[in-house]
């Protein structure tokens, strides 16, 4: 696999992250969560989405630190095991 090829692959990744968080945080295709969409915006965010980081912080200010605190023990886990 050549170097343009991988880092296509690796950047449709981080867009399938992002728009998993939109997904959850409209309710698009999934019933509306911000825990999960935090989560995924979350790890977009750690991978270099500035656009994640900015709809994360968005959404924070929405949340409880409870559900804040949820939503990064999540996105934790998820990478522990990806």
């Amino acid at each position: 696999m050549g170097q343009m090829q991988e880092f296509t692959m690796i950047r449709e990744l981080e867009l399938n992250f992002f728009e998993l968080g939109v997904n959850y945080a409209c309710g698009r295709r999934v019933d509306t969560d911000l825990i999960e969409a935090h989560k995924w915006f979350n790890i977009a965010a750690l991978r270099g989405d500035i656009e994640a980081a900015r709809r994360r912080q968005e959404l924070a200010a929405e949340m409880s630190a409870i559900e804040i605190a949820s939503a990064q023990r999540r996105a934790r886990e998820w990478l522990s095991v990806h």
